[in-house]
């Protein structure tokens, strides 16, 4: 998925505001799941949600004002309530500029955890890393 960096996302240094890596990790694996014909908002409406409970983010190098990003997620791990997402976001086609892992839990409306509906299990494949 391609992103591109506009003032918005920036710092007064037009340097990407480090918590906007977040945004873009979000976008891209909800675009992930689409791709594969989950619709969140219509699991919304059965009664699941899919929570962030974990993140982890290693920024190596700037992203900066005008940049065309490259941001690529894959599944590295699915349990019978959680998916682990490594997103990837790449200046263009080049350098590897930030790497975050985001665990998901599946829960009810309530907040309570449910097992994630074997419709969405059967089309999530892990990738090997």
């Amino acid at each position: 998925m391609r992103i591109r960096v506009y003032y918005e996302d920036t710092d007064c240094g037009k340097v990407v505001y480090y918590a906007n890596y977040l945004r873009y990790m979000e976008r891209s694996r909800t675009e992930y799941l689409r791709d594969r014909g989950i619709d969140l908002s219509l699991w919304q409406e059965r009664g699941y949600l899919f929570v962030v409970v974990e993140a982890n983010v290693k920024y190596r190098a700037p992203a900066r004002y005008n940049d065309l990003l490259e941001v690529e997620s894959i599944i590295t791990e699915l349990t019978s309530a959680s998916v682990t997402f490594v997103t990837s976001v790449y200046r263009g086609k080049g350098a590897l500029l930030v790497k975050g892992t985001i665990r998901l839990a599946c829960t009810d409306t309530s907040g309570h955890i449910r097992r994630i509906p074997d419709e969405i299990r059967e089309v999530l494949t892990p990738t090997p890393q």
